[in-house]
């Protein structure tokens, strides 16, 4: 009976990481190529695609699980660059993330909106909102930004960078962008 519990537990241990991994893989697979198939992201995650469809029946619910762990990370990271780095870098490097994600989201745009729901996405929204706050009030308060920037701004000015192709040319016209970002928000150090 004890060793039927702990073999539970390995189940359990293993079917998150394997979770885990096809989330990671369909991130990456789907920021290169929106129209990957699930059964390519199976395979890159070295799992079945019974596997894959247990944790997510359909297109849809992966995509949308992509788009809640992205979520989940970037508001973890705004504390954790904060604790690490002068508030600017750590402003810097979140916006380096997000532009990453907002390409994958991008991609997946139509997906991801059939999947959601408009309170979802909202509460998504919000958690991403309060840690991009959390940035944005430490800069202020080095004088790193200026009192007016706003977080919703911001977004909206940064989810511009999301339509452009991610190649060498792209990624020189995303780095340029957000520098007139930064300068447009007050950065004085850009």
């Amino acid at each position: 009976m004890v060793k039927e519990i702990m073999g539970d537990d390995n189940l359990r241990a293993d079917a998150k990481a394997n979770r885990d991994r096809i989330l990671d893989v369909a991130r990456d697979a789907l920021s290169a190529d929106p129209q990957a198939s699930l059964n390519s992201i199976a395979k890159a995650a070295g799992v079945g695609a019974g596997t894959l469809y247990r944790h997510f029946p359909n297109r849809e619910s992966l995509v949308l699980s992509v788009y809640r762990k992205e979520i989940d990370a970037l508001v973890a990271l705004a504390p954790s660059l904060l604790a690490k780095h002068l508030p600017l870098a750590a402003l810097r490097l979140w916006c380096d993330r997000l532009a990453r994600f907002g390409r994958m989201k991008h991609g997946v745009a139509d997906t991801l909106h059939a999947a959601m729901a408009g309170q979802d996405f909202q509460a998504n929204y919000q958690k991403m909102l309060a840690a991009l706050g959390q940035l944005m009030d430490a800069c202020k308060s080095t004088g790193d930004l200026a009192p007016e920037a706003d977080p919703e701004d911001f977004v909206m000015l940064m989810s511009s960078l999301w339509k452009i192709p991610p190649t060498q040319a792209g990624e020189t016209r995303v780095k340029r962008l957000m520098a007139t970002v930064f300068r447009g928000m007050g950065a004085k150090d850009v």
